[in-house]
């Protein structure tokens, strides 16, 4: 009977029984290769509780840091100079993003009706000679509303914000990166005026605007 040379080649190489008892090469293991096999083993499986044990102790060091650096860092901010913060930092985005103006108008009588419904106080809006109203928005800070008039001096922009005062606060001054900012309190009102403007300037402005 005549044999199929290459059908056969094609039956071992495309079935894995024929084709590793046909082509397979066995090796003699070394002798101490279970010893070392079971020396391994003894190490891997001692190791994990030991690394539990680890990552455990390492957690609890880091939680305790974490929680005495928010401890800290809670005594060292107090709630004006959070509030100093985020007022600089509305100021800064009205300047380098799009929401500068929710009703642009130099017309106090367009402005202050505007902010009627949008907020639950109404905002003294007043015209102020050599620092022209360019119009106001509504800003947030801590959660509560807030009205931002705009005003203008030559090409820098002043924002007023105001809302409920929780307690009365005398005239402070606060310089910081640049920028001028003038806290005060009136008629259960607190305000806080914030520009680049020199503080003489920023001052002028305020004691206009009061």
């Amino acid at each position: 009977m005549e044999t199929n040379d290459s059908g056969l080649t094609d039956h071992v190489m495309s079935c894995l029984s024929c084709f590793m008892g046909t082509r397979a090469c066995y090796y003699e293991a070394p002798a101490n290769l279970e010893y070392r096999i079971r020396k391994r083993l003894r190490r891997e499986t001692a190791a994990p509780g030991y690394s539990r044990r680890l990552a455990i102790a390492a957690s609890v060091l880091l939680i305790a840091s974490v929680t005495g650096n928010v401890r800290l860092l809670r005594t060292r901010v107090t709630p004006r100079q959070s509030v100093t913060s985020d007022v600089l930092s509305a100021h800064l985005r009205s300047l380098t993003g799009t929401h500068l103006l929710d009703v642009p108008s130099s017309d106090q009588h367009t402005v202050k009706p505007w902010f009627n419904g949008r907020l639950d106080f109404s905002p003294p809006v007043k015209f102020l000679d050599g620092y022209p109203l360019l119009g106001g928005r509504i800003e947030y800070f801590d959660g509560r509303p807030a009205a931002a008039l705009v005003y203008g001096r030559n090409k820098h922009v002043i924002n007023l914000f105001t809302w409920p005062a929780d307690v009365a606060t005398e005239e402070t001054a606060i310089s910081r990166n640049g920028f001028n900012m003038l806290n005060w309190s009136a008629n259960g009102m607190t305000f806080w005026a914030v520009s680049d403007l020199n503080e003489a300037e920023l001052r002028e402005f305020v004691s206009l605007y009061r």
